[in-house]
């Protein structure tokens, strides 16, 4: 039985992703020599990869003469989300109160970065109550 195809990403993926939500349109071969050093990936892994996410549903092609152009079809911001929904559905029972629970659980979390949540958390709250008058 062939294993159950993820929606979510691979580093490398995520690498290809990257670069292509900060370059916009772009050939294997341009993905290539954008590989950040120490991450480089050969052309036809990065290929395969582009391949997969198309199937994944990341990515669309256009063909312009010989050349194949890939560009992204899911932004950046709902790929992270997509991530944290498949996190928090594994990891935290679907809680959001979990999830955060956890993270505010770590003692890295500085004092100013607990602020920024509390202004976050307040105007959420107040973004809630505005939407029920």
């Amino acid at each position: 039985m062939p294993p159950k195809k993820s929606i979510t990403l691979t580093e490398a993926e995520l690498r290809l992703m990257k670069i292509l939500w900060e370059r916009g349109e772009s050939a294997v071969g341009e993905l290539v020599a954008a590989m950040p050093d120490g991450a480089a990936l050969a052309y036809n892994s990065v290929l395969t990869t582009i391949r997969i996410l198309e199937q994944k549903g990341y990515v669309r092609h256009r063909q312009e003469g010989r050349a194949f152009l890939y560009s992204p079809c899911v932004e950046e911001q709902e790929a992270s989300r997509s991530e944290v929904r498949h996190m928090m559905q594994r990891f935290f029972g679907n809680s959001r109160e979990k999830l955060l629970l956890s993270l505010l659980g770590d003692d890295e979390v500085t004092a100013e970065e607990l602020r920024r949540l509390k202004e976050a958390i307040a105007a959420a709250a107040d973004d809630r109550a505005g939407d029920e008058l």
